[in-house]
């Protein structure tokens, strides 16, 4: 059986794994060229800084409930994850303008700010911008190098390549679809479903979890269970967030207060408040969503708009909706007993969370 001990020693054996990895690259860096020594720290920073290590737990407790027996090598591939999960932030920390990314300058302004301070020709801004579009490129070409040298057997990665190209290939233009739903202004609750499942909720949670179960070898019956748990449990994740992005305390995010609202993002959240507002407040929605300029007065009053319509109970009711189906297949699901009791304290917490 799976000891709590075991559970919360996850997280330090992803990060040991991850450090080692990003040890070897800073190495390879340097001996490129100096210069790439700034690359190979932010990048170690970026990664080593913070964040949940959601991916891999989700990966590996897959693997597990599908019998297969821990293994630092597992432990290893299934941390891949991370170097995606990177690539993905830095690239949207760019694409939204994002000044902030957990408490600390996200990737561009970084680099931005090495330009300045170095007074260096040319533009800082669009310095900042290459550094970070090359950055997340180089983490992501990193991820498929980390599952490859991770030490599992070849017939496990023959079994996992699929799955992780398919999760990579989802999550790019899941992410480009985002963009689009922002430029042309799509206001529809289906859009923002699309866009939410795509972008997050099958690289969080389904993915992941049909990376593990790959690597374990399991039955085509737990690989459907896992969908239908993760499938859910990846969308409320992510409707999680959309109302953490409007409402969250800058404190606990370390995003600035109603940052979603300023970047013009159409989430469900959002979706919901236009189908529920009048003429009148859809216009005065339309007209602050995706403006930079947007004070704190602002933002309390896109608030007020979104909750007193209704848009933030139906939201809440979505992800309570969206969490009974997926517990209801993980309880019924034929995995692990142990494994089962950990997917289902990580689904608690990825939707319960205030970060």
């Amino acid at each position: 059986m799976t000891s709590p001990v075991e559970a919360a020693d996850l997280r330090a054996r992803v990060d040991k794994a991850l450090a080692a990895f990003l040890a070897e690259q800073t190495s390879r860096l340097i001996g490129i060229d100096p210069a790439l020594g700034a690359v190979a720290e932010a990048l170690d920073d970026f990664v080593l800084g913070g964040g949940k290590r959601l991916r891999p737990a989700f990966a590996y407790w897959g693997y597990r409930g599908a019998g297969g027996a821990d293994c630092d090598h597992v432990v290893s591939a299934v941390s891949a994850l991370e170097l995606v999960q990177a690539s993905a932030l830095i690239h949207d920390d760019l694409m939204d303008r994002s000044d902030t990314r957990r408490g600390l300058p996200s990737v561009h302004r970084r680099f931005e700010a090495r330009h300045t301070a170095a007074g260096w020709r040319g533009g800082a801004a669009a310095f900042g911008d290459s550094a970070a579009v090359l950055l997340g490129d180089l983490a992501m070409v990193w991820s498929d190098e980390m599952l490859h040298t991770s030490g599992v057997g070849a017939i496990e990665l023959i079994r996992a390549r699929p799955i992780f190209d398919e999760m990579r290939t989802e999550v790019t233009v899941g992410q480009y679809l985002d963009v689009l739903t922002q430029a042309t202004a799509d206001t529809s609750v289906e859009r923002a479903g699309k866009v939410a499942r795509f972008k997050a909720a099958k690289y969080t949670v389904e993915r992941p979890l049909l990376l593990g179960a790959a690597l374990a070898g399991a039955s085509v019956e737990v690989r459907e269970a896992y969908s239908d748990f993760g499938l859910p449990l990846g969308e409320a994740f992510q409707l999680r967030d959309d109302v953490l992005g409007v409402f969250g305390d800058p404190a606990q995010t370390g995003k600035p207060a109603g940052d979603d609202l300023r970047e013009g993002k159409r989430t469900y959240l959002v979706a919901s408040a236009f189908a529920r507002l009048d003429e009148a407040g859809r216009a005065e929605l339309d007209l602050g969503l995706g403006d930079q300029g947007l004070d704190d007065r602002g933002v309390a009053r896109l608030r007020a708009l979104i909750r007193e319509c209704g848009a933030l109970a139906a939201t809440e009711r979505r992800i309570d909706e969206l969490m009974t189906a997926s517990l209801a297949t993980l309880k019924a699901a034929r995995i692990e007993d142990d494994a089962r009791d950990v997917l289902r304290s990580l689904a608690e917490a990825s939707t319960r969370r205030t970060v």
